[in-house]
């Protein structure tokens, strides 16, 4: 059965069925039904719910927002249901920006609007109010006939007045809203859309809350992989073991994977985004897994660790790993409040530099490689950045001004990645045989204090030695 689209909309009568049809699968009610349908139903309670832990922080953003935009008439969308093939569709996710200004995040309506009305006169300020489709009841065809909204498909559906007092934002029926020529529309407009995402650099403290919150069930994920790892070596695509190892403690803790998770083994873990996951996972290999859960309010973690299959790393790959935690330390010292963002990348750079050109991989010095101008030969082993903000979305604040992000002051509040890493791709012959195909990254997310940076996970094994100790007393 399709869990949505037009096409599962059944017809009431022969005569309502369009002569040429692009679907064989719509059907007629028989009269029985239609006399009957919208009888027998209990009497549905409309409790109020409680207001929402974060409605206090949301109001705040929205104020900033307001501010920022006198006299404007601002549209904050939701997004739109996307088709994933014929008849089906994407899981809805809401626009990062809508859930970080309403607080509706897993359980957001697709199609809903955030506006943002200025008020007249001298008051200044702007009424908002949330737009949505709401519930249909149960004496409308929409109830039982509309696959794609009707609650006999896809269940209940949330009313104006419940969503106003969980919110604590005034809401209107979509019917009731009218676009205008002068508003400005996210994604539209590039003023907007670039203040609601700087408004993210800074996190406030229930952000921060479900960032850690995000990090303990990411942090099961992988002591999840970690136990399984017999079954992922034995199965021919070991990989995708592992993605739905991760994807089910994604699932059953949090909301979903933040992002697809990457279970690259081998040469696989040379490939920056690798997500096919269709490879065996051998002993005496490495496997890089950058994987991140999603919590229910969106927020999500970022977390990347590079663990023997074996269960022991050969010498060459200990050496490769424990310069990438180098240069992971080095990027987390250099870490501290008011200094700019990018100088934690070139922390872990002199590491990485240092170390390749001491392993003669280099047709330069360290130095040299480090030149800003005529250097760079260090980036083929590395030519990811190092560090990226992270919240709401994996790669937050995406459209911040660059004097904002890279070259902005780091500041209590900020939450932000450190991942180094190393790839030497299984056909590089400027390097030895023996460094070719081993690819490793080391990724932790990090959220800075007015006392300097702290790894949200760290408890998550991290040194050679403790990865060798974590598979050894888990996968036993």
């Amino acid at each position: 059965m399709s869990t949505s689209g037009d096409s599962d909309t059944i017809a009431q009568t022969d005569a309502e069925t369009p002569a040429s049809t692009s679907t064989n699968r719509r059907q007629p009610y028989g009269q029985g039904f239609l006399d009957t349908i919208s009888q027998g139903w209990a009497e549905r309670p409309d409790s109020m719910p409680p207001t929402r832990e974060q409605a206090a922080y949301t109001a705040a953003r929205r104020d900033a927002v307001s501010k920022a935009f006198p006299g404007k008439r601002l549209v904050i969308p939701a997004g739109e249901l996307k088709q994933r093939s014929n008849d089906t569709d994407y899981p809805f996710r809401a626009h990062s920006a809508f859930s970080h200004l309403t607080g509706w995040a897993s359980d957001a309506e697709p199609g809903s609007l955030l506006v943002f009305e200025p008020r007249a006169g001298d008051a200044g300020g702007h009424d908002v109010t949330l737009y949505f489709r709401e519930r249909a009841d149960r004496t409308t065809a929409e109830f039982y006939s509309d696959a794609s909204i009707g609650e006999f498909w896809i269940g209940p559906r949330p009313a104006l007045a419940g969503v106003a007092g969980d919110l604590g934002i005034a809401t209107a029926h979509i019917d009731d809203f009218a676009s205008r020529d002068d508003e400005l529309v996210l994604d539209e407009d590039d003023d907007l859309t670039r203040f609601v995402s700087e408004l993210r650099l800074v996190k406030d403290e229930y952000e921060i809350e479900q960032m850690r919150l995000a990090v303990d069930v990411t942090a099961r994920g992988f002591d999840d992989i970690v136990a399984n790892l017999p079954a992922v070596v034995a199965h021919p695509r070991g990989e995708r073991i592992v993605e739905g190892v991760f994807h089910q403690r994604a699932r059953s803790d949090g909301n979903a994977v933040g992002y697809d998770t990457i279970a690259a083994s081998g040469p696989h873990a040379c490939y920056l985004h690798w997500t096919r996951n269709d490879g065996a996972v051998v002993p005496g290999d490495l496997i890089l897994i950058d994987a991140g859960a999603e919590v229910d309010s969106l927020y999500t973690a970022d977390i990347t660790r590079t663990l023997p299959v074996s269960g022991t790393f050969t010498e060459i790959q200990r050496r490769i790993y424990e310069t990438v935690r180098e240069a992971a330390d080095a990027a987390f010292a250099a870490a501290q409040p008011g200094v700019k963002f990018r100088s934690v990348h070139d922390a872990a750079m002199k590491v990485i530099a240092a170390r390749v050109a001491e392993w003669g991989l280099l047709p330069v010095t360290a130095e040299e490689a480090l030149d800003a101008d005529n250097g760079g030969h260090h980036r083929r082993y590395m030519v990811h950045g190092t560090s990226h903000h992270l919240g709401i979305d994996v790669h937050d604040c995406a459209q911040a001004r660059r004097d904002m992000y890279y070259d902005g002051l780091l500041e209590p509040g900020m939450v932000f990645t450190i991942e180094p890493g190393l790839y030497f791709q299984i056909d590089d012959i400027t390097v030895p045989e023996e460094y070719r195909g081993i690819g490793v990254r080391i990724e932790d997310d990090i959220l800075m204090t007015a006392d300097g940076p702290v790894n949200l996970s760290a408890d998550i094994p991290r040194t050679a030695d403790e990865v060798e100790a974590w598979i050894a007393r888990l996968s036993a």
